[in-house]
């Protein structure tokens, strides 16, 4: 029996999303807070869904709808510019294919995008030039509370300079479930800690719970001993590396958030 792969491919807007639509699932994100529906997409405010949330927890949204509403053997989030791809070329006909992911699921039951290398800074100072550290403080202080068993695995990934981003991954069902109820345990958690203040935020900013999963997806594969694969990943937008420089500079010189 050919296993069912499905593959949410995150969106807020209209935007060109991939032709197999039986494994690729656009679904916009945000649905309930929208002005409007966009037209081929699955909003994710049906069913159990945390859809009013996604100004503060982005794309995990789409992650706690399929967890709760969607069937499917393996699950995966990709988004509408970001996508896996063993090739460089901007454009949707040469991302992963079905016979592709099956092949690769045949060797791990988890699929993650190529590391990415911060090489002069770990994963905790990078997230902390770049956002607000309390919220990193506060889910430190929930994993040693609430899952104290993560603890030291935590510390260990953060203390690396590399890191699996941008909550992009293909996972087994069985995987998916306990990752996805891991991971919202600690979020809620935080988050009944911290929003308070989080409401005052920028809007780059308010999506702290969708930066903080970033950091956790390392520590739940490497706790529970989950064999994945790296993926390649192809930006299907420009990339503008003058200005994200710009950014990082601006960071390390302490211009950077506190």
């Amino acid at each position: 029996m050919v296993a069912k792969i499905k593959i949410l491919v995150a969106a807020h807007k209209q935007a060109c999303v991939p032709s197999n639509k039986k494994i690729y699932i656009p679904i916009q994100v945000g649905a309930a807070i929208a002005s409007e529906k966009l037209a081929g997409y699955v909003p994710d405010d049906t069913g159990t869904n945390i859809s009013n949330k996604n100004p503060y927890f982005n794309e995990l949204t789409a992650l706690y709808w399929a967890r709760h509403n969607l069937d499917a053997d393996f699950i995966g989030l990709v988004h509408y510019r970001r996508f896996f791809s063993f090739s460089k070329k901007k454009d949707l006909n040469s991302i992963l294919s079905e016979t592709d992911i099956q092949n690769l699921l045949k060797k791990t039951p988890v699929l993650v995008p190529k590391k990415r290398r911060y090489w002069i800074e770990s994963s905790q100072s990078h997230y902390r030039h770049a956002h607000h550290g309390i919220a990193l403080d506060v889910l430190r202080e929930v994993i040693a509370d609430e899952q104290p068993s993560y603890l030291a695995v935590y510390d260990r990934n953060m203390a690396r300079t590399w890191a699996h981003m941008f909550n992009m991954f293909i996972m087994r069902r069985a995987e998916y479930d306990a990752y996805i109820d891991w991971l919202f345990e600690i979020l809620f958690a935080v988050e009944k800690k911290i929003q308070p203040d989080v409401v005052n935020w920028d809007t780059y900013e308010k999506r702290v719970y969708g930066f903080l999963s970033e950091r956790l997806l390392d520590v739940w594969l490497e706790k529970n001993h989950v064999n994945y694969t790296e993926v390649p990943v192809t930006f299907m937008e420009k990339q503008n590396w003058l200005r994200k420089g710009g950014r990082f500079l601006a960071r390390k010189i302490g211009f950077g958030r506190v």
